[in-house]
């Protein structure tokens, strides 16, 4: 990964982007897109939509979505320590200790996420967030409000990092990583002549609805459709690989198999990562894919979808973490083959 490529992604992942709230990140990965693309589209949901070669029949929708979980304010007492319940999937316990930014109406306020002391007793059995609060500092309810309303959003406070060059780690990886990943390809399709039409698009509210996915398909039409986001990475210890399968980083982009998953398109994916002598690895999603594969699937007449996905290690924590190289690889299989399609292939399984 180039220098310039990188200091995007980590912008990104610098960037508050909640669920609902991904304006900011939006106009950012517009910018970088823009001097690549032939057209940027948006649309009433906040989708950005990169798209080359426009005029083509058959068209290929790419989606990473930008945002990332949260919390959301639900009350303040008198005291002024704030309560707050899940925007997304938020795991209680990695809460537990943390610094948050709060979006706040009135501006940005900095709290920490308090906790009993272990000497009173501590933290016992299992917890949600209503057992944990907010504290911003203040001392009355009315200090609070002048900065923050119920409703707002905080994200954790904390910066990426770089894991002995290797490894990127920080919260919201799921999935910022994708939103640059359908940049990248888009950037690098844009230097070759194409077939097919390309529509990358930076979509919103995955984490919490995939109402994003939905408006972009709909309003695109696509011919197919490939959802780029994150799967769970099983290499670190404690984690049951026969419950949960072997995936691992740096061992390639992980694609997705399953009732929902057009065979085709998985076949080219196949074939490109052999002529490129890339490992790919599987994911099993029998029924559903908890991506916005599933929303873009159901719009219109039926969507064909592939799920190309970037293994990650500790889903919905401040602190997962990814491998640059399969980031890059992931870039280069979908890339390649986008770049060899004709424009005349049938996702038809029931024909040669």
């Amino acid at each position: 990964m180039e220098q310039k490529q990188q200091d995007f992604l980590v912008d990104l992942l610098k960037t508050p982007s909640p669920s609902s709230m991904e304006m900011k990140i939006q106009k950012k990965w517009i910018q970088y897109v823009k001097p690549y693309a032939d057209e940027i589209r948006t649309d009433n949901a906040g989708n950005a939509i990169g798209v080359l070669n426009p005029d083509a029949d058959f068209k290929i929708l790419l989606a990473g979505h930008c945002d990332e979980i949260a919390l959301v304010v639900t009350r303040v007492d008198d005291h002024g320590f704030i309560c707050a319940d899940k925007m997304g999937g938020v795991n209680p316990k990695a809460a537990v200790g943390m610094k948050v930014t709060i979006l706040g109406q009135g501006g940005t306020l900095t709290g920490v996420i308090g906790v009993n002391a272990q000497h009173h007793g501590g933290l016992k059995g299992d917890f949600g967030l209503d057992d944990l609060f907010i504290d911003c500092g203040a001392q009355s309810r009315e200090e609070v409000e002048k900065y923050v309303q119920v409703g707002d959003l905080a994200v954790y406070k904390l910066e990426p990092e770089f894991l002995m060059d290797r490894y990127i780690s920080g919260r919201g990886l799921d999935n910022r990583t994708g939103a640059f990943i359908v940049a990248e390809v888009l950037r690098k399709l844009s230097e070759k002549d194409l077939n097919v039409g390309v529509y990358a698009a930076s979509t919103v509210n995955e984490e919490t609805n995939m109402g994003g996915a939905y408006f972009a398909a709909a309003g695109l039409e696509p011919t197919m459709a490939i959802a780029c986001d994150v799967t769970f990475a099983t290499d670190y210890p404690h984690v049951n690989k026969q419950k949960h399968g072997d995936v691992r980083l740096e061992k390639g982009p992980v694609l997705a198999k399953g009732a929902p998953i057009n065979i085709k398109i998985n076949r080219m994916l196949e074939k490109t990562a052999q002529s490129l002598d890339m490992d790919v690895q599987y994911e099993l999603t029998p029924r559903m894919t908890g991506t916005d594969a599933d929303k873009m699937r159901l719009t219109g007449r039926g969507v064909p979808i592939g799920l190309v996905s970037l293994p990650l290690r500790y889903m919905h924590s401040p602190v997962e973490t990814v491998s640059i190289q399969d980031m890059d690889e992931e870039i280069e299989l979908l890339v390649e083959m986008i770049a060899s399609m004709t424009g005349n292939e049938s996702l038809n399984p029931l024909e040669d």
